[in-house]
């Protein structure tokens, strides 16, 4: 059977596989608002990918949840719900800024027990490691996530990554903490920066924008370190 793909379908199976796992109404946002009937053209083409066999569907959630082809994700596996909310921060992200370079489970340290957030990308022209913390921890797990963090910060393997630019030194990204509780962490080498939710990181960033303006004098923090979201 012949077929011919176009640069929207391939642009919806590279998207499912690097997302994992995709639902119907995300995919209407993302590829499809601008058409009269949004749902039904989604509803169409998804169908047409899976009795392709492009993509595979998971029917468990309402709506239904796209997954990559050669996914090795149980049609009922909780870590479908811990990739939707990876793509629901990707979302609220693009609602301010479309980000770049984003690597999902973000593995750069190449080896087993390194750091491993759950989303790497470069927003508003700065590099953030996300971790989205869906259930409570400690306080000394937490800390001892940071502490891996410092250890790669350590290592200088950072300086090397593939995305770091070329023109200027290499930037350790902040971490981002995805977290409906505050934990008592710290670290006096990397910028850890705990919200609920990307609305509220950029009302922190509206806030010290709005700062730097009323004391245009005060040299901003993020001119050393190459961060241009003043976080506080």
């Amino acid at each position: 059977m012949s077929f011919r793909l176009s640069q929207r379908d391939k642009d919806i199976i590279g998207f499912i596989n690097q997302f994992r796992a995709v639902d119907r109404d995300s995919l209407v946002e993302l590829f499809f608002k601008q058409l009269k009937s949004p749902v039904n053209a989604c509803n169409s083409v998804m169908v047409r990918l899976y009795r392709l066999r492009l993509i595979e569907r998971t029917q468990q959630y309402s709506p239904t949840v796209y997954l990559p082809v050669d996914a090795k994700i149980k049609k009922n596996s909780q870590k479908i719900l811990h990739f939707l909310s990876i793509l629901d921060i990707y979302k609220q992200m693009c609602t301010y800024s479309a980000p770049k370079q984003v690597i999902v489970e973000d593995k750069p340290t190449g080896r087993k027990g390194g750091i491993e957030p759950d989303l790497f990308c470069i927003f508003k022209g700065s590099p953030f490691w996300i971790e989205i913390q869906r259930n409570q921890y400690s306080e000394q797990k937490m800390q001892g996530k940071i502490h891996l963090y410092e250890e790669f910060f350590f290592s200088d393997e950072w300086k090397a990554l593939h995305w770091q630019p070329e023109e200027r030194s290499p930037i350790f990204p902040s971490v981002i903490l995805i977290t409906p509780v505050r934990y008592a962490v710290s670290s006096e080498h990397i910028r850890i920066i705990q919200v609920i939710s990307i609305d509220e990181l950029m009302e922190k960033y509206k806030g010290s924008a709005k700062q730097q303006r009323d004391g245009k004098s005060r040299v901003s923090s993020s001119s050393s370190n190459g961060i241009k979201i003043n976080l506080t």
